[in-house]
């Protein structure tokens, strides 16, 4: 099993470092060996560690500060320190900032391994493992994960923000496979694909007879989910009636089904996911503040494809790799550079869906920039979820209309045969002002 466990050793003495990884390597670990915190940052941008084991005092950025740095990248990281300078006000300081260990130089062997062997009992679980299929060396998204790691060992309720085609379900079940509930089912739920009567019966059941097509008794997604997770996407969707019963349901860890007079205990944590801005939801009284905070004890933002550009040609890969039916290898650079470069509003779902399209038309087994070129060109092919359809639509529609209107706010809500009041949310919904339609 320690073969499995790459470990990254940081000092500026080059004689040390050969020492030690022959050392970790006779014991069965991978080391990899730097001569400075800045070299170890830049092999991290790449790579990742299981461990970290980096002296205190070295030219430039010392072990401390590199310890500050890794924190951001790979927060669940476990780091060990040694100096030859020790002391107990170094020892405490560096286990107070979350440092795994602190031992002094010169070494004893039998110290040493033992603070490894304690080291990696809080070390990150394997890619092959929990997070296998989301694919990045984007520091961000390691940040991300790093944190979704550390919470899925408990059982709060999580917040997945990001733009739709980011993968936020996919999160979801990264973090349930993570959690001690990995052995239990995971439930998901669209909030925004269902009117409300249906959605409050698939969520909470219902008994017979409970309205006109209650034919039999239905269970609902809470108890189905009973003792794992319930993932509820576009929960900012969810109709204010239905959001103070979910809320109830929360709190009391209880469920109460469609007709019926009698309360059921559950077991669930829940993640919920959502692309709207619940803050300016809660302003205009669409989403209810206290089930806000309930649902978001911690808050995870997904990065939009853009800003993660450097993982688009691994992604590339992974998707070829999944398709084990076709002749095709791979992109040639040049094709592999317009992926890179282009802007991708549709985010990873969009992605997915280019490549099946250069895949379905392939005739070589290396896809050239043209037929990406091509693919790239028709996104008028690429198809919105209804959502993200309809908030463009409402968008598009209200500044056509403010146009209409230079601006004049009360003209635009009788044209749009809309209250003003109405109308002014609608507006901030979709952050316009009145004034960026008058004339000047």
């Amino acid at each position: 099993m320690s073969r499995a466990f790459c470990i990254l050793l940081v000092d500026d003495d080059v004689s040390l470092l050969r020492l030690l990884s022959l050392r970790l390597e006779a014991a069965g670990y991978q080391a990899v060996c730097v001569d400075s915190a800045e070299a170890a940052l830049q092999w991290l941008s790449s790579k990742r560690a299981d461990l970290i084991i980096t002296d205190l005092c070295m030219d430039g950025m010392d072990g401390l500060s590199l310890f500050g740095k890794v924190q951001q990248i790979y927060p669940g990281v476990p780091v060990i320190i040694m100096t030859a300078h020790g002391s107990i006000p170094d020892a405490v300081a560096a286990t107070q900032q979350g440092v795994s260990s602190f031992i002094t130089k010169p070494l004893n062997r039998d110290q040493f391994m033992q603070a490894i062997s304690d080291a990696l009992q809080n070390a990150p679980r394997k890619e092959a493992d929990w997070r296998a299929e989301i694919i990045t060396t984007n520091t961000r998204m390691e940040a991300l994960l790093g944190q979704a790691q550390r919470v899925a060992k408990t059982d709060v309720s999580l917040l997945i923000t990001g733009a739709s085609g980011t993968g936020k379900e996919l999160l979801a079940r990264a973090i349930h496979k993570a959690s001690a509930r990995a052995d239990k089912p995971f439930v998901a739920i669209n909030c925004g694909a269902l009117p409300e009567h249906l959605l409050e019966s698939e969520l909470f059941g219902h008994v017979k007879g409970a309205f006109t097509g209650a034919i039999n008794a239905h269970q609902g997604l809470f108890l189905a989910a009973d003792g794992g997770t319930l993932f509820l996407d576009e929960v900012g969707d969810m109709p204010l009636t239905l959001q103070v019963k979910l809320l109830r349901a929360l709190q009391d860890r209880e469920i109460r089904p469609v007709g019926s007079t009698r309360s059921q205990p559950v077991d669930v944590r829940v993640i919920s996911a959502t692309h709207h801005h619940l803050e300016d939801a809660m302003k205009q009284q669409r989403f209810r503040e206290d089930l806000y905070y309930r649902l978001k004890v911690v808050k995870l933002e997904l990065p939009s494809l853009a800003e993660r550009a450097e993982d688009i040609p691994a992604l590339v890969r992974y998707l070829l790799e999944r398709k084990h039916d076709i002749p095709v290898k791979g992109y040639s650079p040049e094709a592999m550079q317009l992926l890179a470069g282009a802007p991708w509003p549709g985010n990873i779902r969009q992605l997915i869906n280019v490549v099946e399209q250069t895949l379905a038309l392939a005739t070589s087994p290396i896809i050239p920039a043209a037929l990406v070129a091509q693919a790239l060109e028709n996104q008028a092919d690429y198809l919105p979820s209804f959502n993200d359809a309809r908030a463009e639509f409402e968008r598009n529609y209200l500044a056509k209309v403010l146009a209409i209107a230079e601006g004049n706010v009360a003209q635009a809500a009788r044209i749009a045969q809309r209250n003003r009041t109405d109308f002014y949310k609608l507006m901030s919904k979709h952050g316009l002002e009145a004034g960026a339609f008058k004339e000047t």
